[in-house]
């Protein structure tokens, strides 16, 4: 599936093998262009297309009959010159990126990206998290119409493993309540009262310079979703932590919260595991599960026995 991103193995593999020779091996290779002129780029092209395209928001104001409440974009041209451009519509939020978090070597620094969303219909349910599981059909496309990918029927995903701009918008509106599908006229389903919406997103909350499908490098994204359920509070590696709660540094990235990776890094191989995928997050050889507690009604204790600050799941000096 497209829109699910690449492992960091992945993509510094995709970098390796980009455009220029190497006269040792015969490798093409080129560095990747700068994140921060690449940011700007894109989100000059995104605003353009922002200022210059609109969505059938009046469909969703007053639903005719038999209507899919599916989102359809086109241009501000001859009888649509009147329409309300989706510039106007849409909400934003600045998200933070460096080559560490794409995968790949350098130093880019903190570079500022924005990721542009709306809800075209707010479902009735609860908003997911950048780390929850969602039930969702969606649609992606390039700025310039191209469709890349996408589904026709409810498919689970959890939202860690899926593009970062992705993760962030799907919380821009509510999933449904209704476990009862309506029928569509074409013949397929939908949930009654699930949330619809459109997220436009730069290249580095994307693939930023590899090439999946039929998407080019640095390409700004577009995706249609509808979010029929979600997962509440989804615990990614079954340690009894939600793992939203495992974002220890409230940047909505799960990936640079890893609390044994020095011990990690000394190991001969070793795979690097964010806390939200492990079951051990302080590498002290006990269990997270079994350094919490769980209580009767749901909520979590953290103990911290010998009263440094630090909770025992995340001190290696407790056991």
């Amino acid at each position: 599936m497209t829109l699910k991103k690449y492992g960091v193995v992945l993509i510094v593999a995709a970098t390796l093998f980009s455009c220029s020779k190497d006269d040792n091996n015969n490798v093409i290779s080129v560095p990747p262009r700068d994140l921060a002129e690449v940011a700007a780029e894109n989100d000059a092209d995104i605003r353009q297309f922002l200022q210059t395209h609109f969505y059938n928001y009046e469909d969703f104001a007053s639903p005719p009959a038999g209507f899919d409440f599916r989102i359809r974009i086109d241009t501000l041209a001859g009888d649509n010159t009147g329409k309300t451009p989706l510039i106007d519509q849409m909400e934003s939020e600045v998200v933070i990126v460096n080559y560490e978090q794409l995968g790949l070597s350098g130093d880019s620094g903190d570079v500022p990206h924005t990721v542009y969303y709306l809800a075209a219909r707010d479902g009735e349910g609860l908003s997911p998290t950048i780390a929850d599981s969602v039930l969702v059909r969606y649609e992606g496309n390039t700025l310039d119409g191209n469709t890349f990918d996408g589904v026709s029927s409810y498919i689970w995903q959890h939202l860690p493993n899926y593009l970062r701009g992705y993760q962030i918008a799907m919380s821009a509106w509510n999933a449904g309540t209704d476990d009862q599908l309506a029928q569509n006229p074409d013949g397929t389903s939908r949930y009654a009262n699930s949330g619809v919406g459109l997220m436009v997103m730069p290249s580095g909350l994307a693939y930023f310079n590899s090439s999946p499908a039929s998407i080019p490098a640095y390409a700004p994204l577009i995706f249609k979703v509808e979010l029929g359920k979600i997962v509440e509070d989804t615990d990614g590696d079954g340690d009894g932590i939600p793992s939203i709660l495992e974002d220890l540094n409230g940047n909505n990235y799960l990936y640079d919260d890893n609390t044994d990776k020095e011990r990690e890094e000394k190991g001969f191989g070793a795979v690097l595991i964010p806390n939200f995928l492990d079951t051990d997050d302080d590498g002290d050889g006990t269990r997270t599960r079994d350094e919490i507690v769980i209580n009767e009604d749901g909520s979590l204790t953290f103990p911290d026995s010998n009263g440094n600050g630090i909770p025992d799941y995340l001190d290696p000096d407790t056991k």
